[in-house]
């Protein structure tokens, strides 16, 4: 567990604590500036899971629905290596020209994912 989600934790066990402590949930949220909602959610959490329920678990996952199959960016990107000074605009082109449809903004979304978006580096 990383430090940033242990003091996260930190601060939600110390409400729960500071109300088993005062034994008052209204004045531990108001000390504390949590609404009593919220409490009795990291309430139940510890009851059901312990103290590790409390992690976040609301982080958003990639949608993955909005991307190419993995044989359309493997060619993308073998298609970047070959021919580095193309932008997206052509490659979708070149591609489209051998079967492979993806849009300017699909091939630019691959090169940006895997960091070989080279022509966007300033110039000196």
């Amino acid at each position: 567990m990383n430090s940033i989600s242990q003091n996260v934790i930190k601060h939600k066990v110390g409400l729960l604590n500071l109300a088993a402590e005062l034994g008052n949930v209204s004045r531990a949220c108001k000390v504390m500036g949590f609404s009593r909602d919220t409490f009795y959610r990291y309430q139940s959490a510890v009851e059901s899971g312990g103290v590790e329920a409390l992690i976040d678990s609301n982080r958003r996952k990639p949608n993955l629905r909005n991307r190419v199959d993995g044989v359309v960016e493997d060619t993308v990107k073998a298609f970047a290596i070959e021919q580095p000074a193309y932008g997206q605009v052509r490659v979708s082109n070149e591609l489209r020209r051998r079967g492979v449809f993806v849009s300017p903004s699909g091939v630019r979304s691959i090169w940006l994912r895997h960091d070989e978006c080279t022509y966007f580096a300033p110039s000196n």
